[in-house]
């Protein structure tokens, strides 16, 4: 009976601990690499940046950890993760609320580039789709499905043309692990 009890707390313990540093740990375990890059979309219809001037409507701070954090919540919000076929651009996207991870970067690049602009940091701050692998511990994870589906991930990088700071985001990622940041290789 000792033996059981604890092996459940040690379970119980692990979990924890996972959720607590899961952002950490995803971003140990697995790594983004870009062989890519997608269309980028502007904010033109009328529903998108109505959406979006509500959204950032409260953004007091132009930081761009602060964009970037609204972004991805507003991107969750607005979007519902699909594997079927759909659109792609944000305009449309507003109306359809599904998209599979091309749906959430461009979505969500098109909402940070918008809010980057809004906050005059255009001159200093691009967010970009990119097509990437996703490595697992060191291994390709494509290499281990035949469906077009899963032969690349799209994630979204949001870069200082000044300094050349790359800061990558997976807004798919985030809208159902919450994790905000993710390591990317070269």
């Amino acid at each position: 009976m000792k033996i059981i009890k604890r092996l459940a707390f040690l379970i119980i313990i692990t979990v924890a601990l996972s959720l607590v540093f899961r952002g950490w740990l995803f971003r140990q375990l697995v790594t983004y690499k870009p062989i890519g890059i997608r269309t980028e979309y502007i904010a033109s219809g009328d529903n998108l940046i109505a959406n979006l001037n509500v959204n950032f409507e409260n953004l007091t701070e132009c930081e761009i950890e602060k964009i970037i954090e609204l972004a991805l919540s507003s991107t969750s919000e607005q979007l519902n993760f699909t594997s079927d076929k759909n659109d792609v651009a944000p305009n449309a996207l507003i109306v359809s609320k599904s998209a599979h991870c091309v749906g959430y970067a461009a979505f969500f690049v098109t909402s940070c580039n918008y809010v980057i602009d809004r906050c005059n940091l255009s001159s200093t701050w691009n967010a970009k789709s990119q097509v990437a692998h996703l490595y697992f511990i060191g291994f390709n994870l494509h290499q281990y499905f035949n469906s077009p589906f899963f032969k690349d991930h799209d994630f979204a990088i949001i870069e200082n043309k000044i300094t050349g700071q790359i800061i990558a985001v997976d807004p798919s990622v985030h809208d159902y692990l919450h994790i905000d940041f993710v390591a990317m290789s070269n």
